[in-house]
């Protein structure tokens, strides 16, 4: 018991003086902009084209193999009204689940496509859990819709992970996302809810989102 509270203090410390929300954004940018770029292995453009919001978790924490947690903070943005352009960043936390390429000790970037208006419901809530409040599956790979699935076209959320240079659809069954309060205040310098971000117009990103931003226009109009 005393190891596993070590562990989870190491962990928590180290989370706790990660990178602040602005370096944060950079590393989505990079990590969205790095998978996108992957020759016939990337998230299929179709289904980016049709998806109502996008989250991007990068350098997700997987603790050591006594206690086998995972923590990590990122960031959500969907369909501006008309389908056409993203909203801000909102920031959210996410906790637990299963999240593939078990290396202990090793950072993962997570990807999650929300495909539809409920599962972005679930999202903006204070608090729900993938593949208990909401339908997730692995997200299929590639250039096409050939590269889809039955259960790519039935979920809420498609999940990918990349690790090592590792890119694949994974489950993150049991994970727990929730809004972060403390990082929304440090963007927009007022408290203020993911809701209000990304649902309310008029609300303009930070610039620390620029980078971010960017790479999301690229794939801005939808199907």
């Amino acid at each position: 018991m005393k190891l596993k509270l070590i562990a989870a203090a190491t962990l928590g410390a180290g989370l706790l003086s990660a990178a602040e929300a602005p370096e944060r954004l950079e590393a989505a940018a990079d990590a969205l902009k790095e998978v996108m770029g992957i020759p016939d292995k990337s998230i299929p453009q179709d289904l980016l084209s049709r998806a109502q919001c996008i989250v991007i978790v990068p350098g997700l924490k997987k603790g050591a193999f006594i206690i086998g947690a995972k923590y990590g903070k990122g960031f959500v943005s969907c369909r501006r009204p008309g389908g056409v352009g993203w909203s801000a960043p909102g920031s959210i936390r996410v906790e637990g689940g299963s999240f593939g390429f078990q290396i202990g000790g090793t950072d993962t970037d997570a990807f999650m496509l929300v495909m539809n208006e409920k599962g972005m419901d679930r999202l903006l809530s204070t608090k729900f859990t993938l593949g208990g409040d909401a339908s997730v599956a692995a997200g299929p790979v590639g250039r096409s819709t050939q590269a889809e699935t039955d259960a790519a076209l039935t979920a809420e959320i498609l999940t990918w992970s990349r690790q090592r240079g590792l890119f694949a659809g994974v489950s993150l069954s049991g994970a727990t996302l929730r809004e972060d309060e403390d990082w929304n205040k440090d963007l927009y310098g007022k408290k203020i809810t993911n809701r209000d971000i990304i649902m309310k117009g008029g609300v303009a990103a930070p610039k620390a989102a620029a980078a971010l931003m960017t790479e999301l226009n690229r794939y801005s109009s939808r199907k």
